[in-house]
């Protein structure tokens, strides 16, 4: 393998064999009240794991946000990505996660970019296993229906390997750096309340319309759909209670969290699964993933982390090592060995 990698973030997606899961970036400062969720369950073909706990596992591919891509050649580094790609989805692991910033997010270290959905159509085309998704796409970056048409061509591109992993947004700077007006919280969930209502009935077959205070769609027929069956899941990202975590229960299919730890996991899961019994949705039909920073955990503690995560009934965990895998693949090589010590082995 080489050992020149310019990866920002490895990200380790775990996906247990019990159901629960969706995402978003931030807490909410409002409630609302929601009715109605799908009941869809995914990935249970592609299941590849072999040890005491069934899991899938995949990489959060760095696009230059964490400034890792700082000082370096962009050109190499986007070569980078794509290898990091192809060896993750040689190695057996199940997704790529590429995160939608326009900039780094490190605003006193700039760094060269690229963007999440072009980025994502490269890595379709080097591998052939992988899922591939957001991590996750911010909807006031894109015009809802837009987005969705994004993520179908995507899966069409593919082979059936779309998710769609959307949230409301948090980085204000790179939305004033851009021009877009960066609303309070309320206004940025109310979009993202509308995207998925748009979202949700894009993906049905035949027209659908729908008129919103902030977007609609008239008698459109989007074709091709997608090639995943029944169709392409939703993901929701965030920590937000009261309206995130609703929305997630109403539209999605997982519900993504951003960096809990274990202990705060066990105080969430409750809150999570009410939000679901409040719509009549069986809890176990919600996908609950997390991101998890390890910030150099590695070794016994990394695996008894992984343990307790999965413990909890988490579906995915992606796993973000900012800056420890941009010139070796040591970081890659012993998160899998830390798996694998956890009971979780990839099958390529």
């Amino acid at each position: 393998m080489s050992g020149r990698h310019h990866l920002l973030c490895v990200t380790l997606a775990v996906r247990l064999h019990a159901c629960y899961g969706v995402t978003t970036r931030f807490s909410d400062e409002f409630a609302t009240t929601t009715v109605g969720a799908p009941v869809l369950v995914f990935n249970e073909e592609t299941s590849f794991v072999k040890g005491s706990i069934r899991m899938q596992i995949g990489l959060f591919v760095s696009n230059g946000i964490g400034a890792d891509w700082t000082g370096r050649d962009p050109q190499k580094c986007w070569d980078r990505s794509l290898e990091i790609s192809k060896l993750a989805d040689d190695l057996g692991f199940e997704s790529i996660w590429v995160p939608d910033h326009l900039q780094s997010i490190r605003v006193d270290t700039p760094s060269p970019t690229v963007e999440a959905m072009m980025h994502l159509t490269a890595i379709a085309q080097v591998t052939k296993k992988v899922n591939l998704s957001t991590g996750v796409a911010c909807v006031s970056f894109r015009n809802p229906a837009v987005l969705t048409k994004m993520f179908s061509t995507l899966d069409v591109i593919s082979g059936g390997r779309a998710e769609i992993a959307i949230g409301a947004g948090w980085h204000e700077p790179e939305w004033s750096a851009y021009g877009i007006p960066f609303p309070p919280p309320k206004e940025r969930l109310a979009r993202l309340r509308e995207s998925l209502e748009i979202m949700t009935r894009m993906l049905e077959p035949g027209p659908s319309s729908y008129k919103g205070e902030r977007y609609e769609i008239n008698e459109l027929d989007m074709n091709p759909l997608s090639i995943r069956k029944p169709r392409m899941p939703i993901i929701v990202g965030g920590n937000g209670q009261k309206v995130t975590w609703r929305l997630a229960a109403k539209y999605a299919d997982e519900l993504n969290l951003d960096g809990p730890d274990p202990d705060v996991i066990s105080e969430w899961m409750p809150i999570i699964r009410e939000r679901c019994e409040e719509i009549d949705r069986d809890p176990a039909t919600l996908n609950v993933s997390a991101l998890v920073f390890w910030r150099g955990m590695k070794g016994q503690e990394r695996v008894e982390k992984l343990q307790n995560m999965a413990e909890l009934g988490m579906s995915r965990i992606h796993s973000g090592n900012e800056a420890e895998s941009q010139d070796s693949d040591e970081p890659i090589l012993e998160l899998i060995e830390d798996c694998k010590t956890a009971g979780i082995e990839l099958v390529s």
